[in-house]
């Protein structure tokens, strides 16, 4: 119910309030603020570890992450490790081509079925006891955000900054589990049917170039050349420039150099070094 009650009140408080544009301008800032908590922490971190940071900025990427009201971090990394150990096959649990779109859309993160945290999946993390604490109480960060806004802006803010922003959060990272495996090209031969596609990497900061990803999921940048854009990984690079994060991993020139009908490198598990 929490998940339709903010589509509603963000739909609602719109028609309410009125349009804004400057409050359109709220709602898109604060999308891609915590989009980046998605990509750059939930995904490229936590569920690939493609690259190293300290303690301190590990728990802030935690935060970060858990505003963006996707649960959290170690239930996010868990199931997403599941999700690339059976990519389009059966056991994964966000799959297109298996369950259809609305299930790997939304279903699956509505459903009761995978609630529970397979921890055997997330060692490296799991022995954080504040990674521990904000998966648990993965409500605080978005809740406290809210409360934020409303003191700041009052109802304008709430409305546009979390409620309208959060839906269409939402919807843009559920793009790439339910679109990323139907629609764009493959450059890359790999075991299920993800694509690259050009607009979906625009709105997920990256996150569309989903058949690099796939092929080699180690890389921090998932945008293998020059003009594939890729915002989170540019972030990342300010972030490595002024030392809160390091040793990014990028693939090599004979993983970008490959096409598809040749061989997939293997499964690569996540670097499950702890933060340094």
């Amino acid at each position: 119910m929490p998940f339709f009650v903010v589509h509603a009140l963000a739909i609602g408080g719109v028609v309410w309030l009125g349009w804004s544009w400057w409050g359109l301008a709220l709602a898109i800032a604060l999308y891609y603020v915590r989009m980046f908590g998605v990509t750059g922490g939930y995904h490229r971190y936590f569920s690939h570890r493609s690259y190293r940071t300290s303690r301190a900025m590990q728990f802030v990427l935690a935060l970060l992450a858990t505003s963006s009201s996707q649960k959290g971090v170690i239930w996010w990394a868990s199931h997403h490790r599941t999700h690339h150990k059976y990519s389009d096959l059966e056991g994964d649990i966000h799959s297109t081509k298996i369950d259809g779109f609305w299930w790997s859309h939304v279903g699956w993160i509505l459903s009761t079925k995978y609630e529970a945290t397979d921890e055997s999946k997330v060692k490296d993390l799991v022995g954080y006891p504040e990674l521990r604490w904000l998966d648990r109480w993965f409500l605080v960060p978005p809740i406290a955000l809210g409360v934020g806004l409303w003191l700041v802006g009052g109802w304008w803010a709430l409305v546009w900054g979390m409620f309208v922003s959060t839906s269409l959060l939402w919807h843009g990272t559920f793009t790439i589990n339910s679109l990323t495996h139907v629609i764009g090209t493959r450059r890359y031969a790999t075991t299920d049917n993800s694509r690259n596609n050009w607009f979906l990497a625009l709105i997920t900061m990256g996150e569309g170039w989903h058949n690099n990803h796939h092929y080699y999921q180690r890389s921090t940048n998932q945008g293998f050349f020059w003009w594939e854009i890729d915002l989170t990984y540019y972030v990342l690079r300010a972030l490595a420039a002024v030392g809160l994060v390091w040793d990014l991993h990028t693939p090599p020139k004979k993983i970008r150099d490959a096409f598809e009908g040749s061989a997939a490198p293997p499964l690569l598990e996540p670097d499950l070094d702890p933060a340094e």
